[in-house]
């Protein structure tokens, strides 16, 4: 789990985690020369043989079944709607922001953006296409509620207004959390080996646990144990396979352990206290509508839109 990158990236369901899991095992097996040529053009997006075979390869990272090339071709048409949608509104995330998000996901596994880029050409994923996959994962979202709002993207006074009015004029609450994320990195190629002594070294941590200000300098003399500061976190925003964990977690304690991707893992509640203002009251509301799947539907409905009026060819 990567809370903050996930806050940005996560609308396509892609276990970032996962990916980089993989790729760290995938080091050493090169990818393989691919001739380049015109498979397909959406509204005048260019999509290639390379652009389908890097994003086969990043299927095969994230584990999927079935039909990988028609997968990787369906994903290809969907991105170059949402690009050339984002490219119409004159919506696009800088270049700046995707490094920066590729920058931080580089940190938080260990790993410098060269190693990164290293990681991802030698997968056959590349580093630019996977950086154009984040782009588009970061830039969705903000499509799909720019069309849904009546405000472009964040709710309006009038729309706070009618969710409270329904709620008998009351403005939700929601908790807000400062947490740490502790991880016992675990590599693939050793999981059967050393997973169980990994889960017993984080539990004893876990026991031994004084507070957020010293876990950095705790950590410094384990090996390879990463102490990520994940800073604010909403209610809402808690990923579900922590947020129930998170939830029960008094401040200054920390969760069970849960074994990830990543290896072993738990989460330190820093701080957490009660907010009620206008941006607590949309993150609620946002959520609500996430949970009744009022979200996926928008989006399942917009890129249908989309694909209604796009100019697909097949070369």
């Amino acid at each position: 789990m990567t809370i903050g990158l996930k806050r940005e990236i996560s609308a396509g369901g892609i276990r970032l985690a996962l990916l980089i899991a993989v790729v760290a095992a995938s080091l050493f097996h090169g990818g393989t020369a691919i001739a380049n040529k015109i498979a397909i053009v959406v509204n005048d997006r260019v999509i290639t043989t390379l652009d389908l075979q890097r994003r086969s390869k990043l299927l095969q990272l994230q584990r999927q079944k079935g039909n990988l090339k028609e997968k990787a071709k369906e994903q290809m048409i969907e991105q170059a709607l949402k690009l050339s949608e984002a490219d119409r509104l004159g919506y696009n995330i800088s270049d700046a922001q995707v490094n920066a998000a590729f920058t931080r996901f580089a940190k938080g596994n260990k790993m410098s953006d060269k190693q990164m880029e290293k990681a991802l050409d030698q997968t056959g994923v590349g580093a630019d296409h996977f950086k154009e996959f984040i782009k588009t994962q970061m830039t969705w979202p903000k499509l799909v509620e720019a069309r849904f709002s009546t405000s472009g993207g964040r709710m309006s006074t009038e729309e706070l207004v009618k969710n409270m009015l329904e709620r008998g004029g009351e403005k939700p609450t929601t908790t807000e959390y400062i947490l740490q994320q502790v991880i016992f990195v675990v590599p693939q190629s050793k999981r059967s080996a050393i997973l169980n002594r990994r889960k017993k070294e984080a539990s004893n941590m876990r026991s031994r646990f004084v507070g957020c200000d010293s876990s950095h300098e705790f950590a410094k003399g384990l090996l390879d144990v990463s102490v990520r500061d994940l800073g604010r976190v909403m209610q809402p925003e808690l990923p579900k396979n922590w947020k129930a964990a998170v939830e029960k977690t008094p401040e200054g304690g920390t969760t069970p352990v849960q074994v990830t991707e990543q290896g072993v893992e738990f989460i330190a509640v820093c701080r957490a206290r009660q907010v009620s203002d206008d941006l607590a009251a949309e993150m609620v509301f946002r959520s609500e509508k996430q949970d009744s799947g009022e979200s996926n539907a928008n989006s399942e409905k917009f890129l249908k839109e989309l694909q209604e009026k796009a100019r697909i060819s097949y070369h």
